[in-house]
């Protein structure tokens, strides 16, 4: 009884335990517009960003104000959820900033289940919420002294004995005097206070080149739609392939559009091109409970094994 019990309470208390483990938001300018960006008023980047990735978040909703470099391009404010639109699970969650017609928007754009050990790209600045990046400045002084011995330079006249002494004294740039020229640097530095920047890296799956984001859930939509009333199998494979060439798809996605294809062969000849464009190849054995048969479920295994080869 007390272990039943104690299995009621666990599968209740759940949620509240994985949302104890946090979300994380990845914001990033379409245009390259960098920001600074505050949630619940509290500011998270004292440096500029036009990708900046907050980890530690453990509320479902937040209050975000973005503020730009550019002030002509005003602010956005927008409450914004940080958890799985469908479990209310924490994920990693990406929210798109895009100009439309002038006015500066934040859109919702993808979400991912957490990754454990995550190594974000060069191109991503990651910060803990409410730990903003320390700037730090250094100032460096370089004085030049150029000049003369200013109490002995001049000209003198006397008189001495019915003649003429001259004493012209010229100033010496060893001694003190002249001008002195003063030129200040000043350097501005930036570290993250995250936990990344102070751990040694993780390796972690080569990411395809371009494939950071998968599509977002509308597009995918919208792509699922368009390969599903494909009447033949033949043109269900193409209309996919080329979805996914100006596209990437995570794994639930590549998984998803497979099972809209009545054979087996052509599952696997999706899954097999749909590898490289993939944003988390890691979870890429995930595909191969599409299949029906143990043959191809090895077939897929070792292509992504040999490196998707």
């Amino acid at each position: 009884m007390k272990l039943r019990l104690l299995t009621l309470l666990f599968i209740a208390f759940m949620p509240l335990f994985s949302l104890a483990q946090g979300s994380s938001l990845t914001i990033f300018s379409e245009d390259g517009d960098k920001f600074i960006l505050y949630l619940n008023g509290v500011q998270q980047n004292n440096v500029s960003q036009t990708n900046l990735r907050l980890d530690g978040l453990t509320q479902p909703y937040y209050k975000a104000k973005i503020v730009f470099d550019d002030k002509a391009k005003g602010n956005v404010d927008k409450n914004i959820q940080v958890v799985d639109p469908a479990t209310s699970a924490p994920a990693d969650i990406v929210y798109k900033i895009k100009n439309k017609d002038g006015e500066m928007k934040l859109r919702y754009y993808s979400a991912q289940p957490v990754q454990p050990n995550y190594v974000p790209p060069a191109d991503v600045h990651v910060v803990h919420y409410g730990q903003p990046d320390v700037v730090t400045t250094t100032t460096q002084t370089t004085v030049t002294t150029t000049g003369g011995n200013t109490g002995n330079g001049g000209v003198s006249f006397g008189l001495n004995g019915g003649g003429v002494n001259i004493n012209v004294n010229v100033p010496d740039p060893g001694m003190n005097g002249g001008v002195t020229q003063t030129t200040t640097t000043t350097t501005t530095t930036s570290s993250s206070s995250s936990a990344y920047s102070q751990q040694e890296p993780v390796a972690q799956p080569v990411q395809p080149a371009g494939c950071q984001y998968p599509m977002d859930w509308n597009s995918f939509k919208s792509a699922k739609q368009t390969v599903e009333k494909a009447t033949f199998e033949d043109t269900k494979l193409s209309s996919a392939k080329a979805i996914l060439a100006s596209n990437c798809f995570s794994c639930d996605q590549v998984a998803q559009i497979c099972q809209l294809f009545g054979f087996e062969d052509t599952k696997l000849k999706f899954a097999k091109f749909a590898y490289p464009k993939t944003t988390d190849q890691g979870n890429y054995f995930k595909v191969a409970n599409v299949f029906t048969f143990d043959a191809s479920k090895e077939e897929l295994n070792n292509f992504i094994a040999n490196g998707g080869r």
